[in-house]
């Protein structure tokens, strides 16, 4: 299939990227580089720097390859940012999102699989979470994820495109190309990485009065891969099932305190821990019901346990000890 992917030069893009190349898709892979790096970009796939705010540029290069389908990835993500900044994220992960929709629609692209968020879902009342549990976000990165996806419906009744959403709880671990190099990092397995190789000079614990069995926040870990797979798989699927949003993650939860563990036995290295405030926005507990992904996409994740995850991811920083680049 002719694809364009969004957001390929990040983390779970550049991942999508790989795996759909690797089964064949021809992949062009679009990123504005504001966040991303272009190593991360699979050189299999036809890369060109575009940012969806560029709405002339978006229509012209979407007219000039007329894709089959979009996997949409790009966005803004840093939860403590859209709280101080929420137009920054209203402008790209809406405003550009709308662009990207209408584009399509010129085009004569009806396929769409999204990148959403379990940020979608706030504090829920209950675990695991399901899909009917979204539409409370506690932060603006959540909101906007949210406000796209309650568009989507919208574009399929005027103009047929059909749309999966994919709601991923953490993602993490590797491939043996594609890893977790964020600029600022943020996200808790490389930051315990950096403080464990003394990169850092200790890792900041965000809250340790939660209402968890430790104090700590609970989350639902799922591998980069098992992610990508569901963006595969739903490649196949959109338009032959029901369009709308699908939850990924194992439908277990790791404690904070339970990921400094696994990540000490991984690594064998003491991590130096510091008990910091709770950060805005991060709900207590997250934790998936992936059933309707599993019973209708067909997806089953191959990695099912932390320790395997956090080995693929150290496995990767080690052979890239600088990321993508210096």
């Amino acid at each position: 299939m002719n694809v364009i992917v969004t957001g390929s030069a990040g983390f779970i893009g550049s991942v999508v990227t790989e795996i759909l190349c690797d089964h064949g898709h021809q992949v062009v892979a679009w990123d504005s580089l504001q966040n991303g790096h272009r190593a991360a970009v699979d050189p299999r796939a036809t890369f060109e720097q575009v940012d969806l705010l560029d709405d002339g540029l978006v229509r012209a290069r979407m007219e000039a390859h007329r894709p089959e389908a979009v996997v949409h990835l790009a966005a803004e993500a840093l939860i403590d940012v859209s709280i101080r900044d929420p137009g920054r994220f209203y402008r790209a992960n809406v405003i550009g999102g709308i662009h990207l929709l209408d584009a399509m629609v010129a085009s004569g692209a009806r396929k769409l699989v999204f990148s959403s968020t379990a940020a979608t879902y706030g504090q829920p009342e209950r675990v695991p979470i399901t899909e009917d549990m979204a539409g409370h976000p506690c932060n603006a990165y959540g909101e906007t994820k949210w406000a796209f996806e309650r568009a989507l419906p919208w574009y399929e009744t005027a103009h047929q495109i059909k749309h999966v959403s994919f709601r991923y709880f953490n993602a993490c671990g590797a491939t043996e190309t594609h890893g977790e190099d964020h600029r600022p990092e943020t996200h808790i397995i490389p930051l315990l990485f950096h403080a464990a190789q003394g990169l850092r000079p200790v890792f900041k614990l965000f809250g340790t009065d939660r209402a968890t069995a430790d104090g700590t926040c609970i989350r639902d870990y799922v591998h980069v891969v098992d992610i990508a797979e569901a963006h595969r798989l739903a490649l196949d699927r959109v338009g032959h099932v029901p369009s709308g949003a699908f939850n990924l993650g194992l439908g277990r939860g790791y404690s904070n305190r339970e990921v400094i563990a696994t990540i000490q036995r991984v690594m064998v290295n003491p991590i130096p821990v510091e008990d910091a405030p709770r950060r805005p926005g991060d709900p207590d507990t997250l934790i998936a019901d992936p059933t309707r992904a599993r019973t209708i996409l067909g997806w089953t994740p191959r990695f099912t346990d932390l320790e395997s995850m956090v080995a693929s991811a150290w496995a990767w920083r080690q052979a890239h000890p600088a990321g993508y680049g210096p």
